[in-house]
């Protein structure tokens, strides 16, 4: 092996497959306006996106570490530079004046751009055939460490914080739920803020690419405000479910659930609870809505029993057991999406500008879109269900060494590893040949 020709992420070449074939880095640079003197430039916009995007899944969250990456051959053959010859990559002060450049206008374009790229995909993956879609939206905290701005202390998570919202949506009865939207907002906002902005553009694409599917919303307690849920009213051919804060009156009706549940608790000794439903309004509410409880009766071990009571809104008719398991509790799997954004690092926000800190959270999102492809084009491996961080090192983290002749480019991987066969079936389901 010649020295400078060996790489320790010669799986990546993946990454490149499926933005290829996505169009994700190209649609999203596309969104961006070089200001830059022509002369003066050695990297395009796109390379410089492409750098960030492929580094991030790859490991490498921070822009100084492209320090250690900038003669890696496989990360310049990732930007489609010759991985001997070729420039090398952006160095970190290249990386900072480009993230510190974008603005407030480009991001919202990168946003809808992101969004559109997700429902165009999975419209050609399902050839535009969809009974049901579904979007959850969560907030996350994002804890600060500096002065960056619109960092405000937050007393629900005691710390000060940014606090992104994220949006999955899901197909049918498909277990996983793919990124489409992540929004970076100040410490001190509530869970609404924006969310109503967000579910009409989401509502939008999704009827665009699937005209005639139903669509549901799950959100969780934060979002029970009564301008969102006069928006959800409003939308035809939507079904939602939102969680709900208990409080006094909901309480009151939820008693009599609760004298059942307490009896079967006592006579079981353990957790029991019982599902009803009620006809609710708030005062600021300009009609009734059909709340769901369920009247819940926890044991712990050495501790007295204790009521827990839960709603939730909705404009379902179903049951009330059914709706709370098998509509409400799957949004729960959303949590594992986040922790996976985060072990991606989507927190590195820690540029001074608040824009830089939101394009920061939009590279690590179009990552995080290009590892679910992986993992979707996985199916029937036993990466199929892996987390992300267990994707790359099964998949991204593959020792090779890179032979350049005057005639092509050879990239030499391990012949043997645990992982081979399923690397193999990512890689034809991306295009690549056995010739």
């Amino acid at each position: 092996m010649k020295e400078g020709r060996g790489s320790s992420d010669g799986g990546a070449i993946l990454l490149k497959a499926a933005d290829r074939r996505y169009g994700l880095t190209e649609n999203l640079a596309g969104c961006l306006e070089d200001k830059r003197q022509a002369g003066k430039v050695d990297h395009a916009l796109q390379q410089l996106l492409a750098q960030r995007v492929f580094s991030i899944a790859c490991g490498y969250p921070d822009g100084n570490d492209s320090a250690r990456l900038g003669a890696d051959p496989v990360h310049k053959m990732l930007l489609d530079r010759d991985p001997v010859t070729g420039l090398d990559l952006a160095s970190q002060p290249t990386l900072s004046r480009f993230e510190n450049a974008v603005g407030a206008k480009e991001l919202y374009r990168m946003g809808e751009s992101l969004a559109i790229s997700v429902m165009e995909r999975h419209a050609e993956r399902l050839r535009g055939h969809a009974r049901r879609v579904t979007i959850d939206l969560d907030p996350t905290d994002d804890p600060t460490h500096g002065a960056q701005q619109m960092s405000f202390f937050n007393g629900h998570y005691d710390n000060w914080c940014y606090l992104p919202v994220l949006g999955f949506v899901s197909f049918d009865d498909e277990a996983e739920q793919y990124l489409c939207a992540a929004v970076l907002r100040p410490g001190n906002v509530t869970a609404p803020v924006g969310a109503v902005g967000i579910l009409r553009r989401l509502l939008l694409m999704i009827r665009s690419f699937f005209p005639a599917v139903r669509i549901r919303v799950r959100l969780d307690g934060g979002f029970a405000h009564p301008d969102l849920l006069d928006f959800l009213d409003a939308e035809p051919k939507l079904e939602y479910v939102v969680a709900m804060a208990s409080n006094a009156v909901l309480e009151r009706k939820a008693e009599q659930a609760m004298q059942f549940a307490r009896a079967i608790s006592a006579v079981t000794r353990g957790t029991e609870h019982v599902y009803d439903d009620a006809n609710y309004a708030a005062g600021s509410w300009h009609r009734e809505r059909r709340v769901l409880i369920k009247a819940e009766v926890v044991w712990g071990q050495g501790k007295e029993p204790k009521d827990n009571p839960r709603f939730v809104i909705t404009n379902m008719k179903q049951s009330p057991q059914w709706l709370y398991e098998k509509v409400y509790c799957q949004r729960g799997d959303i949590e594992n999406r986040i922790k996976e954004l985060h072990e991606l690092h989507i927190g590195r926000t820690s540029c001074s500008r608040f824009w830089a800190n939101q394009f920061r959270v939009l590279l690590t999102a179009a990552a995080y879109v290009l590892m679910q492809e992986l993992r979707l084009r996985a199916a029937g491996t036993s990466c199929a269900r892996a987390q992300v961080l267990t994707l790359r090192e099964r998949l991204l983290k593959l020792g090779a060494r890179v032979a350049v002749s005057a005639r092509r480019m050879v990239l030499h991987l391990p012949a043997s590893f645990p992982f081979l066969a399923d690397f193999r079936k990512v890689a034809m389901a991306l295009g690549a040949s056995t010739a």
